[in-house]
């Protein structure tokens, strides 16, 4: 019989995390919550996570706006050249 209380099963299944949003951010997480229909905060996370991944850092294209913007940064600074600082 087995003893309450006791994890028999040692193997961990899952991994989880805490992702704190201030209120700029839990807006715009909304937002995009609602842009995909997903009300839950962590379904939403996980699929727009996978939306980056697989359709933005690993898109060819969006890969080569990304190369030519910091090609572009690195120039710029070794130029000098500030009209497009944050």
């Amino acid at each position: 019989m087995n003893e309450p209380f006791r994890r028999y099963n040692l193997e961990k299944k899952t991994d989880t995390f805490t992702c704190r949003l201030n209120d700029e951010e839990r807006k715009l997480f909304n937002l995009a919550k609602n842009r995909i229909e997903q009300p839950k905060d962590s379904t939403a996370m996980k699929q727009l996570a996978w939306i980056g991944i697989k359709k933005v850092l690993h898109d060819p294209a969006a890969a080569y706006m990304i190369e030519t913007l910091f090609k572009n940064r690195s120039k710029n600074e070794r130029l000098g050249i500030t009209e497009f600082e944050d």
